[in-house]
């Protein structure tokens, strides 16, 4: 038997073969014309096809994937905390209100709820990779017009545009996770993700207000921008492409094409105005007046947007999100605690500021370093409580999660004059805690029920739901306690007990939405999972 190698046989029988880039790898180092002096040769090419073989090969592979998403979404999202701190200063450069900057904050929301379905179901047909990385690169452009903007209208153009790219990361990154974890383990990853989501902000607390003090406002997007390039080489670098055929790739390109020709682009559309819609209304409802013919026109347009979205689940033939998916509970009840729980959260992460400044005559700085509590509280218990669920269930983690979150509500409701500091610290404490632990379950169990080719527009409808709850906790709270305070006939000037007293209905009516949050906790079902055998 001739002990000769198959590829020494290969290259004798064929000669030209031989620095072929298909038949030869080593040939990629010389150029796919086999000189030394090819154009294409590229060291950076080299090393990434390296780096991702080994990745590939890896047992912690997924863990890999996760990392390098992360990296992207932490670069994306440590900036929005620290620029509402910057927006006074924003706004006496620009010669505007701080009440016009707002939007900056607004408008991403907006542009996000219109763009996610349609992104999320173009990451499914055309694929996730591809989607996040035009969402790196959306978010450099962002980055860089917001850094030289010269007015406000630019500066509110780059930050509409930051939803858009928001869109594109948030919904590819959700997908790619839960396509490269087992349904056993995704609990885990969505840990680790919550952690980023609720810790970024915080970070760039400590990292944006020194370089904003020392450098400005403009060099914390400059900042930025070095952040998203390297975790934008980072991804690229360890999440490898399919390698497939010349004619598998032809054929795969032309079925994205159909399937995006065929896409449901009526209910995709009302979706979009939708959700659009409901959060523009919400916005413009405190200072328009609820009752105003705008408001009123931007529900009515959202409540017949949402009439045809329906309406499209059941009778079109390619419907974005098929609509026996809304029929399982591991599908529908993970998204009304998503948006009940953020509703609460993010209600009352607004009114905390305001209550203790003017119910407690509590001081910037002071309310401040008490408000870590909470974000600190999300991060650090979403990990362990995505390892936690692995061995008492997610359903137990969703209820526990959403029942400290709506004794949260509860407390801050609770709180009198002669409360201590400690009752808010263990209030905002228990809101991050029931955040931190409620979600990663709710995540997991809702990607366990779609099929993998339809994890991008699970994602976006998980996202939408939280955004929602987002916009419509905050403006529903903030309402009801302005509408009391105007009642009452009170202002800041008047800080103190009397004041005080007008924030509680608004925590009641948010733990109100925390329970009905709670009461779908209860009807999640956990995941089955394999019991490790005993052996004698």
């Amino acid at each position: 038997m001739s002990d000769e190698r198959p590829q020494a046989r290969l290259d004798r029988e064929d000669p030209d073969g031989l620095l072929n880039a298909r038949s030869d790898p080593a040939s990629a180092a010389f150029g796919t014309l086999g000189s030394e002096a090819g154009s294409d040769l590229n060291w950076f090419l080299l090393l990434r096809e390296r780096v991702q073989d080994r990745a590939a090969a890896s047992s912690r592979y997924p863990w890999w994937v996760l990392w390098s998403l992360l990296a992207g979404l932490f670069a994306l999202n440590f900036t929005f905390t620290v620029f509402i701190v910057a927006l006074p200063t924003v706004a006496t450069q620009f010669h505007t209100s701080v009440t016009v900057l707002t939007w900056t904050m607004v408008g991403p929301l907006l542009a996000y709820g219109l763009a996610a379905p349609m992104l999320g179901k173009t990451g499914d047909i055309y694929g996730h990779r591809r989607l996040y990385l035009f969402g790196l690169i959306g978010a450099m452009v962002s980055a860089i017009l917001t850094a030289l903007s010269h007015n406000v209208d630019m500066l509110l153009f780059a930050r509409t545009l930051d939803g858009v790219q928001g869109a594109a990361t948030g919904t590819a990154s959700g997908a790619l996770i839960n396509m490269v974890f087992s349904r056993e383990e995704r609990v885990k990853a969505m840990g680790w993700w919550s952690l980023i989501g609720a810790g970024g902000p915080v970070i760039g607390v400590s990292l944006g207000s020194p370089i904003i003090a020392a450098f400005g406002w403009r060099a914390l997007f400059w900042f930025q921008l070095i952040l998203i390039v390297v975790a934008f080489l980072v991804v690229i670098t360890v999440l490898p492409r399919r390698r497939e055929s010349d004619v598998d790739e032809a054929e795969k390109k032309a079925r994205a094409r159909r399937e995006f020709k065929q896409m449901d682009w009526l209910g995709s559309w009302s979706l979009s105005i939708a959700v659009t819609m409901l959060m523009l209304g919400l916005s413009v409802g405190p200072s328009l007046g609820w009752t105003s013919r705008w408001t009123l026109a931007m529900f009515v347009l959202s409540v017949a947007s949402t009439t045809l979205f329906i309406y499209r689940l059941h009778h079109a033939e390619n419907p974005l999100i098929p609509a026996y998916y809304f029929r399982r509970r591991n599908f529908a009840m993970p998204m009304i605690l998503r948006g009940t729980a953020n509703f609460a959260y993010f209600g009352a992460f607004f009114l905390f500021p305001l209550l203790m400044e003017q119910g407690y005559g509590y001081s910037i700085p002071r309310v401040g370093a008490l408000a870590v509590a909470r974000p600190l509280t999300f991060a650090l218990s979403s990990p362990i409580a995505g390892y936690v669920a692995v061995r008492i269930g997610e359903r137990i983690s969703a209820v526990a999660g959403a029942a400290f979150l709506t004794a949260s509500m509860g407390l801050f409701a609770m709180l009198q004059p002669s409360s201590g500091a400690w009752v808010v610290a263990l209030a905002l404490a228990l809101s991050g805690l029931g955040m931190g632990v409620a979600m990663p379950s709710s995540s997991s169990v809702m990607a366990n029920e779609v099929k993998v080719s339809e994890f991008g527009v699970m994602s976006a409808a998980q996202l939408l739901a939280m955004q929602v709850g987002e916009v419509a906790g905050i403006q529903v709270l903030e309402t009801v306690q302005q509408s009391i305070a105007r009642r009452r006939d009170l202002s800041h000037a008047h800080a103190g007990p009397a004041l005080l007293a007008t924030f509680h209905a608004s925590f009641v009516i948010g733990a109100c939405v925390g329970a009905v949050g709670l009461v779908a906790a209860m009807f999640i079902r956990s995941i089955p999972r394999r019991r490790p055998t005993k052996t004698a």
